[in-house]
């Protein structure tokens, strides 16, 4: 398994198994990252010198990704845990915490002191993950993630 920085080339792949997860999860397809217009460019979505995405691939197949972006509409301190989505096959073997751990630390050395993210209540193992990390739960949404169909929101201080 190789985890790294996103390619031009790897973005049909990557909308196709983000999307294989989102229905798996049955995520809503409307306020959700599946109806986000980046999906099917997410390299270019990432071209943001404060913004990253890291794909994990496996024999040249992409099994998943995670980044951090600015949080839209928020101040420029604030980044978003964005698209962290894996393969059934890959779930439970620690990418979720080596993942989180080179966003976080993409995170620090970009200036970001907090970082933010939003799940669905049924993603109970991915909650773990986040407490785990140092996530706490907020009481409302911040910025403007243009995902309205999750109800869960968290927010991590870096500095």
């Amino acid at each position: 398994m190789i985890i790294r920085s996103i390619n031009k080339s790897d973005n049909k792949s990557l909308s196709i198994i983000l999307r294989e997860v989102l229905v798996e999860m049955e995520i809503p397809k409307k306020g959700s990252a599946y109806e986000d217009p980046e999906l099917d460019k997410m390299f270019e979505a990432y071209q943001n010198p404060r913004s990253i995405y890291y794909v994990i691939e496996y024999k040249n197949q992409i099994l998943g990704g995670a980044g951090i972006s600015e949080l839209r509409e928020s101040t420029s301190d604030i980044c978003e845990l964005q698209k962290m989505y894996f393969h059934k096959s890959i779930r439970g073997k620690g990418f979720g915490n080596k993942m989180i751990n080179k966003c976080l630390t993409f995170a620090i050395k970009s200036n970001y002191s907090k970082c933010y993210i939003e799940t669905m209540p049924n993603m109970i193992k991915a909650q773990k993950l986040y407490l785990n990390k140092g996530f706490e739960y907020i009481d409302k949404p911040m910025g403007n993630t243009g995902h309205t169909a999750c109800p869960v929101w968290m927010l991590k201080y870096l500095k």
